[in-house]
């Protein structure tokens, strides 16, 4: 506590000591000059002397000097004449920054006595700075549904001069859209707003380029330019547009899956997401998805699923391109597809028979139909059979042909013929079907049998035994099965005589004969008899029971004595074999399609078919009705009854249901006459959308061949529920689009048709849209959503919506899609600052890239909308230097190291830019906390060294003066010595400080001090700095010499030789230099007949005595003398007289 008292003591005499100093030391007036900066080195200020009204002299004798506050060595005072002259140029805006008016302190110090006085020099602006921008480009975003007279702060230039010489104006070029508004800031400065003129147009004008130009008011003015860029930023102004409303493209139907059909191309005129056009098919049915598929990006079709020219000839597709922003144009593909030639013809056999007689003329062998499902000459047909056969082809009702025998065939000649109907197509390459038939020819009984020969020989040994095999005839009948069956039998022999029956006997099935008894060459040598093929002679009978035709032969027996072997001739018929029947050969009938035949041909092809239209095909044709999925087995109508013909006849006549895709869909009972459902019918699987859906088909008769034409009339049923291709549909509407605007929807898909299909579609209650039902060119409705109130996607980003397609059956069915509404963003928010200031403390010291604060902003937009720059906004150009911010991040760190010395405290304005240019705006206030990173310095002025020992007290040693650049405690400081020296310090004008001494010095007890000013402030941690001081202490000639001795005595032998060096005296002096320099003398004797002159001589630098004469003893034996010391200082003090003993001589 007690120390505490002194301290506060001592500060007060202090405190009252600097303001008795003020009083006596510093100059009683305050001395203003002033000079413009960039003055050339040497420029005359002021006359120092004459303004303080002190004399030349004393500036010399007086150790005059200028000293600045900051140490720096701006001026320079001559001694000679007190003029003030510049020392440097000086540069205003080093000096002081932006700082008015810039006035360097500096005061004029004189010692003895010491003396202070005090000067400022104004330093003023001349123009040699340009207005400069910081950035050589300036980027703005403006949305060209900006409306004119909007406007749009700009970064204001830098010019470092002031006043006048500073900026005054800003001017841009071109101005059509844009003109300047100054605006003044708080700091005093002016800063430019762009103010929009003229609407702006994306589409025309995507990007302008400004010119803006800061101007100065000097004279001449000087000017700077940056680029102002400006980037118009598109709304969704412009629905896309296809540069034709019809596509058309013809496709081959063989075309490979996965290949490119066209590619639509629609372009819209804004740009980014709002020109981004996305492709889809819209109201396309589901065969057309399944078929193609459309890329959403490039707009290319491509082949999904294989065409089938046969299916489909034709697809009309609707395609819709969508930009960004929702809004779409339409566009139609008629895509045709070719037929190629990839059918071959079909042969369906509706009836054959396998077998006919051979006496048959123009029999019906088969009725068959061909069909070629391409078109065109990919489609006509020729149907043809070999040339070489006696059948021929007749084309009978539409698509059918009769293959028919030419004329009677001979079984015969040829029981088996192998017919190939072929049937070949116009296309290419041309395709062909051929179908074999097997027709057999069945035999007739219209040849009797033939013997192998005319006559037979038989030879039998005689006294044969009884039943004897004498031998075989043999007869064969080119018929087949029983009626070539031959029978034999034994004619009655033309002489009655001879008892046949009891010399032979034939066996009928394989006409071996035989002797019944034993034969008698004697009696009888040889006789002859007939065998008959055939059990009734001289009649043509078969034996299949129609008859049988026989043939007679004559036999003759002939009987041998000697041969072992029993032969028979043929000799020959009774009855001749009747003559054969020629057979004819039928041609081909080849050329059936009428390109293919003689004009002649053609007209009676024609002909023959208007006959056989009127005599083949009846001119009515039946209509029956089925719902579609009946049971099979359904009663569908009776043939019998329509027709008019009898049940009998069905079978008789081989009655057939024959429908024209071929399919089995009918059964006919034959036994009723009553046609019956032979399958399920699924009406939208065999007619699609077609109306009315009928099934051609023909009831055929055979012998007479006859047709009937009949259609089924398939009738729907409400048996499908509407559905949604898309059972999410996702629409993008901007939150700017106007009510009353419409939406195309994609219609439900419903197999049924009529009441049955698709009558109403209805919307989930909601308030913003409603839904209204158009007409498509199919003539089926599609539901438009209509917009009722305006969107706000900050309230509500999402809507989901629920579509019902109801169709018109009773009950109706009902299918459901999820409509999913996302709401597009337009920048109608600016960024929110969580604050408006934010203010922070940062260490000086605080290293490179550290976080000085984070700033936030909220911009509750979306996408590019929502996406927040962050920049520095009208800050100068240390700012600039010293922080940065990141644009994304809105952190600010430290760029360059901050001095509390320089700048206390940096205010920052801050805008957050959305990326539609509205701007939110902020401060940060960062105060610079001051470190102690600054020792104090000490500056001396003045320093005498060295300085006499007889000075007077408190003589100043030295002058000093003492800065911290810290402040508060860092910056207040205690400036002391060693407390062993006799010197003090006193503090003078302001930071000044002189060292003077304390009492008088002995330069003999320390010639030499070391002084050490500690200068130590009280900040944390402490800094000190010590600065060395040598004082040499100058000798005052205050020392007489002393001898070293009181009395010599000297000791010399006689007769020595004159000049011998005899003793030396010695005196010193403790005072310095020439002060200490001793010089000795001999001093006159006591006893004035001594001649003492002749006798010793002394030098004076060194004492040294000499003998001047050869000395006798017993003339002389002793004598005394005094030697004088004395110094050449000025005045010399001398020492006492120095008595010593004469020489005396040795004893002999």
């Amino acid at each position: 506590m007690e120390t505490r008292e002194a301290f506060v003591l001592w500060k007060r005499q202090v405190l009252i000591l600097f303001v008795l100093l003020g009083l006596s030391q510093a100059g009683p007036e305050l001395v203003r000059y002033s000079v413009a900066e960039e003055t050339e080195i040497g420029y005359f200020v002021a006359n120092l002397a004459r303004d303080l009204g002190l004399e030349v002299e004393e500036l010399s004798s007086r150790e005059a000097r200028v000293v600045s506050d900051d140490n720096e060595k701006h001026l320079h005072l001559d001694l000679l004449t007190g003029d003030l002259l510049l020392s440097g140029k000086l540069d205003r805006e080093e000096l002081c920054g932006s700082k008015e008016p810039c006035v360097l302190h500096f005061q004029m110090v004189l010692e003895n006595p010491l003396q202070f006085f005090r000067a400022e020099l104004h330093i003023k602006d001349i123009n040699d700075h340009s207005p400069t921008f910081l950035d050589k480009e300036i980027l703005i975003k403006i949305s060209e549904s900006t409306t004119t007279g909007t406007t749009f702060q700009m970064e204001s230039a830098q010019d470092l001069d002031i006043g006048s010489n500073g900026l005054q104006n800003y001017t841009i070029v071109p101005n059509s859209h844009f003109y300047i508004k100054i605006r003044d800031n708080e700091d005093g400065k002016i800063y430019p707003e762009l103010v929009l003129h003229r609407a702006l147009d994306h589409e025309e004008e995507p990007e302008l380029r400004l010119t803006l130009v800061a101007l100065d008011g000097g004279s001449p003015p000087r000017s700077g330019t940056t680029l102002v860029l400006i980037k118009v930023l598109d709304i969704n102004d412009n629905a896309p547009e296809f540069p034709q409303r019809l596509y058309e493209v013809q496709v081959l139907e063989d075309t490979p899956v996965g290949s490119w059909i066209i590619t639509t191309s629609a372009k819209d005129l804004d740009a980014g997401n709002y020109g981004k056009i996305s492709y889809t098919f819209v109201h396309a049915a589901e065969d057309i998805r399944k078929t193609f598929e459309i890329n959403p990006v490039s707009g290319e079709v491509h082949l999904r699923s294989r065409l089938d020219f046969e299916v489909i000839q034709s697809y009309t597709i609707k395609i819709q391109a969508t930009d960004g922003g929702g809004l779409s144009e339409e566009c139609t593909l008629l895509v045709t597809v070719i037929d190629i030639n990839d059918n071959p013809p079909e042969v369906i056999m509706s009836s054959i028979t396998k077998i006919i007689p051979e006496n048959a003329s123009e029999t019906l062998v088969a009725l068959f139909s061909v069909r070629d499902q391409d078109a065109g000459e990919n489609g006509r047909i020729v149907c043809s059979i070999q040339d070489d056969l006696p059948f021929f082809l007749k084309p009978t009702f539409k698509n059918f042909y009769t293959l028919v025998s030419e004329k009677a065939l001979d079984r015969e000649e040829k029981a088996e013929y192998n017919i190939t109907i072929t049937v070949t197509d116009m296309g290419t390459p041309r395709l062909k079907t051929q179908h074999n038939i097997t027709v057999l020819v069945s035999d007739v009984n219209d040849n009797a049998p033939a013997f192998t020969q005319a006559s037979y020989t038989l030879r039998v040994r005689e006294n044969n035994s009884p039943a004897l095999h004498i031998g075989t005839v043999s007869a064969t009948d080119t018929d087949a099965g029983a009626n070539a069956q031959v029978t034999y039998s034994l004619l009655p022999p033309a002489d009655p005589h001879v008892p046949l029956a009891s010399l032979v006997s034939i066996n009928a099935d394989n006409g071996h004969l035989f002797a019944l008894r034993s034969l008698d060459y004697e009696a009888l040598r040889a006789f002859e008899f007939r065998v008959g093929a055939g059990p009734f002679p001289g009649h043509l009978v078969d034996v299949s029971g129609t008859g049988t035709l026989s043939h007679s032969y004559q036999y003759e027996v002939c009987l041998t004595g000697d041969s072992g072997t029993s032969e028979f001739k043929f000799l020959k018929p009774i009855i001749p074999n009747p003559a054969a029947q020629d057979t004819g050969t039928m041609f081909g009938q080849g050329a059936m399609e009428p390109g293919e035949v003689s004009p002649q041909q053609i007209r009676q092809v024609l002909l023959f078919f208007v006959f056989l239209g009127g005599s083949l095909v009846c001119s009515e044709t039946w209509h029956y009705s089925v719902a579609e999925e009946t049971e099979i087995g359904s009663f569908i109508g009776n043939v019998v009854k329509d027709i008019g013909l009898g049940v009998e006849d069905l079978a008789a006549r081989g009655a057939t249901v024959i429908f024209d895709d071929y399919k089995p869909y009918l059964l006919l009972d034959q036994q009723t006459g009553n046609l019956l459902l032979n399958e399920q019918l699924d009406r939208e699987a065999l007619c699609d959308f077609t109306e009315p859906c009928i099934l051609h088909f023909q009831v055929l008769f055979e012998n007479p061949l006859q047709f009937f034409r009949a259609e089924l009339w398939v009738k729907d049923i409400n048996d499908h529920t509407p559905t949604f291709l898309d059972k999410h549909i996702l629409l993008k509407i901007s939150e700017s689009t106007a009510p009353g605007t419409s939406f195309q929807m994609d219609s439900a898909q419903d197999l049924d048709i009529g009441k049955n299909g698709v009558q109403n579609y209805t919307l989930s209650p909601n308030p913003h849209f409603h839904l209204k039902l158009q007409d498509s060119d199919e003539g089926r409705k599609y539901p438009e959503l209509l917009l009722d109130q305006p969107l706000d996607r900050e309230k509500e980003p999402e809507l989901k919506l629920t579509l019902t397609a109801l169709d018109g059956g009773s009950p109706p069915r009902s299918g459901t899609a999820l409509v999913r509404v996302l709401v597009l963003d337009i920048n109608d928010n600016a960024p929110e600052f969580e604050r408006p200031l934010y203010e922070v403390l940062v260490p000086e010291n605080s290293p490179l890239n550290s976080l000085v604060v984070k700033v936030s902003a909220t911009d509750i937009d979306a996408g590019i909308n929502g996406e927040l720059s962050y920049s520095f906004s009208h800050v100068s150009r240390d700012i600039r230097k010293t922080f940065e911010i990141h644009p994304i991040s809105g952190e600010v760190r430290l760029k360059a190291l901050l001095d509390f010395e320089l700048i206390q405290s940096y205010t920052i304005n801050i805008q957050a830019i959305d990326g539609g240019s509205l701007s939110g705006k902020s401060s940060m206030l960062v105060h610079v906390v001051d470190v102690n990173d600054n020792p104090p310095e000490i500056v001396i002025t003045s320093l005498t060294s060295p300085i006499p020992e007889n000075s007077s007290p408190e003589m100043v040693v030295a002058v000093f003066s003492l800065r911290d650049q810290d402040s508060g405690d860092n910056g207040r400081m205690v400036c002391s010595i060693q407390e062993d020296l006799p010197f003090l310090l006193k503090p003078t004008f302001k930071n000044f400080y002189t060292l003077v001494t304390e009492s008088p010095l002995d330069r003999e007890s320390k010639a030499k001090y070391s002084i050490t000013i500690t200068v130590t402030d009280m900040g944390t941690p402490r800094l000190k700095t010590q600065h060395n001081i040598t004082v040499l202490v100058s000798d005052v000639n205050d020392n007489a010499p002393a001898f070293t001795q009181a009395s010599y005595t000297l000791r010399v032998r006689e007769n020595n030789s004159p000049a011998l060096h005899i003793g030396t005296v010695s005196a010193t002096d403790t005072d310095a230099g020439a002060n200490a320099q001793v010089t000795y003398s001999l001093l006159p004797p006591a006893d004035p007949h001594v001649p003492l002159a002749s006798l010793v001589s002394i030098n004076a630098d060194n004492g040294h005595l000499f003998a001047l004469r050869s000395l006798d003893y017993e003339a002389l034996r002793a004598f005394e003398f005094r030697v004088g010391a004395a110094d050449r200082g000025s005045p010399p003090p001398r020492s006492p007289a120095l008595r010593g003993p004469a020489p005396r001589a040795p004893r002999p």
